[in-house]
């Protein structure tokens, strides 16, 4: 793999690490104020072993692909499935808690 073809790939792989970062302080947030999980699985690890280690649970885990898709940046593969699970978190956590969270932030500084 070239360099800029490899920047390319880190760069990728930074992206979906802050992604994950960001669903996860953003589920955090939105759990306590009252917002329900959407992710079936993630809401019955939420009831079994509370907040916090659920998600540092799921997070370390994406994570752990993330790096493992670094590992295998030679693939073929590996550069679409990075751009296809940045995508996939942009369209289904990014858009959504942001525009969940700015409608609690609206709410609670409206109302005063």
């Amino acid at each position: 793999m070239s360099p800029p073809a490899a920047r390319g790939t880190l760069a990728l792989v930074v992206v979906n690490l802050a992604l994950q970062l960001f669903d996860g302080v953003a589920t955090y947030v939105g759990l306590n104020t009252g917002v329900t999980e959407g992710n079936p699985l993630l809401a019955w690890t939420l009831g079994r072993i509370g907040a916090t280690p659920a998600l540092c649970l799921f997070k370390l885990q994406a994570c752990a692909c993330l790096l493992l898709l670094w590992r295998l940046r030679g693939h073929r593969l590996a550069v679409p499935a990075l751009a296809f699970s940045a995508a996939v978190y942009i369209a289904c956590s990014l858009a959504p808690w942001a525009a969940t969270l700015a409608s609690i932030h609206f709410d609670l500084y409206s109302a005063s």
